[in-house]
């Protein structure tokens, strides 16, 4: 008979170990979602600082505009030297683009390169690229191939469920990815249509596994190690990406790190208000003015729900007009806690 030690450590030897894909190890198998506005450099270093992420995700990026970025000044593009190992999320709708995109993720010495397929935004679908590229298997399939033909480091792609329950067009798709050079597949668990409050679709990802060989990672609807958990079981995917609730809970990768994946992660003491000035500091420090509140203000959307009543943190530094002043506000709450 098992004890409850032998157990536990039974468990953590059948979940989900490193993935390696061309030479890139992803251990833990804990990935950083793409988020607009978000997975910018500030945010990453937070995340980095307690431990348990495995790959590290910009924002998506333009590959129309990306070969005129510059990476120093850049907000989509700045990076410390510690953000190891970095995807760089390319959006597009036309395998025209992809070429100078890339090259241009050479230079800038990406780890891996990862294509949106699954993005549901009406600005981005109006002209084919994100989630219309599920609609367009054609045009994705010469994307996929272009990009693999010009690179190779390890080329991902994240997509949705697609537009309808069609299973047998989901799996063609996926095995059309795999088929043309894709060595890892992101699925956000949800349909095009379907917005964040509903539950996420996880058993259609063990379908998917069912069909293809390479890495299949789970998305969406992970916001505790409690999440994690029941995510690996109902899906059987090979690793998770986490986005909003690793927003909310920098500290999430961790947590899940150590509970899901058995890794030797440093438990730190989490205070948020720490957080939230280490932030502000990162974002003062590498990004031209233009770009403080903004993104402050994005954060601070998610950050304030650790709060019983973080709305009211929410709307103070949502009505600042300066980051000086957003500080001031959120300090003045801190206190009052």
């Amino acid at each position: 008979m098992l004890t409850d030690t032998t157990k536990a450590e039974s468990d953590i030897q059948t979940r989900p170990q490193a993935i390696k894909i061309r030479g890139l190890l992803i251990d833990p198998p804990l990935l950083l979602a793409p988020m607009a506005g978000l997975t910018h450099s500030a945010l990453r270093r937070i995340m980095i600082d307690f431990g348990g992420v495995g790959l590290l995700s910009t924002e998506m990026l333009s590959a129309k505009r990306l070969p005129t970025e510059n990476p120093r000044i850049s907000p989509y593009l700045i990076r410390a030297e510690r953000e190891n190992p970095l995807s760089y999320q390319i959006l597009t709708s036309t395998d025209k683009e992809i070429g100078r995109a890339i090259d241009k993720l050479h230079a800038f010495k990406a780890d891996a390169i990862d294509l949106n397929m699954g993005c549901p935004s009406p600005a981005v679908n109006r002209f084919g690229a994100g989630a219309m590229l599920m609609e367009r298997p054609d045009e994705a399939r010469s994307i996929v191939a272009e990009a693999r033909r010009r690179t190779a480091l390890p080329l991902t792609a994240k997509i949705r469920l697609g537009s309808e329950d069609d299973s047998a067009k989901l799996k063609a798709f996926c095995s059309m990815l795999e088929g043309e050079g894709v060595d890892m597949l992101t699925v956000h668990a949800r349909f095009k249509h379907e917005p964040f409050a509903r539950n996420p679709r996880w058993s259609y990802i063990a379908d998917i596994k069912e069909g293809i060989k390479i890495p299949v990672i789970a998305n969406g609807g992970i916001f505790s190690a409690e999440d994690a958990e029941r995510c690996l079981s109902v899906s059987g995917a090979d690793g998770l990406m986490l986005g909003r609730g690793a927003t909310i809970k920098p500290w999430l990768f961790a947590e899940i790190a150590r509970g899901v994946f058995g890794s030797d992660i440093k438990e730190r003491v989490v205070s948020l208000p720490d957080i939230y000035a280490a932030f502000i500091e990162a974002l003062v420090t590498d990004y031209r003015p233009i770009y403080h509140l903004g993104r402050l203000k994005e954060f601070t959307h998610y950050f304030a729900r650790n709060y019983k009543f973080g709305h009211t943190l929410a709307t103070r530094v949502q009505s600042s007009s300066s980051v000086e002043e957003a500080r001031e506000r959120a300090m003045t709450f801190f206190e009052s806690i």
